[in-house]
């Protein structure tokens, strides 16, 4: 059995902790100053504190939970692939993206999902188990760490990597709070985005939070006969539903939502969907954003190309929905989300 994650842990936790130690108050101070603010990825590197704690902590605690296993960076160099593997032996993906100007982290919620959908790698990997809040985490501070070593810092995160985030609530909230709190990370809400297929009890939840972190919304088709073959969810959380709780998060929250919508070659990528799309979103606070798909080894679905994508969007716009087109990134390097973890399964 493997020792409790300290990224896991609260303040008022390690502050227990530190007292049946024996620790002053100010201990705590320096504890998360080395978790947060230094970003420390192993025990060795808290040098404020006595040799004696810090040998206590690596005895009660993990530290940092996810084992590099592979790392993988584009010809470009815009995007970096690591393949963590967990203390239990599960493994999962984040990614970290390069723009001009900006740095995001594509973050995994759970180890596989559930949702099976039919375009997407981790879906046909399956669902094994949520990430805690820690595991979370430490894939945030991994990155952070990376950008740091390069000058620089990180500007976004997007919940948008393995699992399905709103089927991991909790633990997403739990990271967010840790991420956004001033004495934790620090980092603005409003340069974090969270994805869901629909999972409508917590977007009714995420609403009623009235949270500044951003909602998006993985669509890929505007009416239910297709949408259900892409994304077996909608069968529960069907369009008109999905509609509905989107107009009541912008409605209570006056944030708009991002309608994600990836085009698939043959597939909802015609000019006549384009059409749907644009009724079905007709008066709602949003902006879509398009990619073409970034195809999985086994999934025998091809990304839309690029004149297709430009129609669609030129479509969409004439229509009066904002549109954007979002580069795809690392296709050499299975930069789609589950597409390395699904080749460890069973080693």
């Amino acid at each position: 059995m493997t020792n409790p994650i300290l990224y896991d842990q609260t303040s008022e936790s390690l502050q227990s902790v530190l007292r049946e130690l024996g620790q002053p108050v100010f201990r705590l101070k320096q504890l998360e100053e080395g978790l947060y603010q230094h970003h420390y990825l192993n025990f060795e590197e808290f040098t404020t504190l006595p040799k004696s704690l810090v040998e206590a902590l690596a005895e009660r605690f993990t530290l940092f939970p996810l084992e590099v296993k592979q790392e993988i960076i584009s010809r470009d160099k815009r995007t970096e692939k690591f393949l963590f593997k967990l203390t239990d032996g599960h493994y999962i993906e984040t990614v970290l993206m390069h723009y001009d100007g900006r740095d995001t982290v594509c973050i995994s919620t759970q180890v596989g999902c559930p949702m099976g959908c039919v375009f997407c790698a981790t879906g046909q990997m399956g669902y094994v188990r949520n990430l805690t809040a820690g595991e979370i985490l430490s894939q945030i501070i991994f990155c952070m760490r990376r950008l740091e070593e390069d000058g620089k810092s990180l500007t976004n995160a997007v919940y948008m990597g393995m699992g399905e985030p709103f089927l991991n609530y909790d633990e997403v909230m739990n990271s967010i709070a840790r991420l956004t709190d001033q004495k934790g990370l620090n980092f603005g809400a409003r340069r974090i985005t969270i994805s869901t297929v629909g999972i409508l009890p917590r977007i009714r939840q995420f609403t009623e939070a009235k949270s500044q972190v951003n909602l998006a919304i993985s669509l890929h088709a505007p009416n239910d006969a297709l949408r259900s073959t892409l994304v077996p969810a909608n069968e529960f959380y069907p369009l008109d539903a999905l509609i509905d709780a989107s107009k009541e998060y912008t409605d209570h929250t006056h944030r708009r939502v991002l309608i994600e919508y990836a085009l698939i070659d043959g597939v909802n990528d015609t000019l006549a969907l384009a059409d749907e799309l644009a009724d079905l979103l007709h008066g709602m606070l949003c902006l879509v954003n398009l990619i073409a798909l970034n195809p999985s080894q086994d999934g025998g679905l091809e990304g839309s190309p690029r004149e297709k994508v430009e129609a669609f969007r030129d479509r969409l716009m004439k229509r009066g929905i904002q549109t954007t087109i979002r580069l795809k990134r690392g296709i050499e390097i299975n930069a789609g989300c589950g597409q390395l973890a699904t080749t460890q399964k069973g080693k």
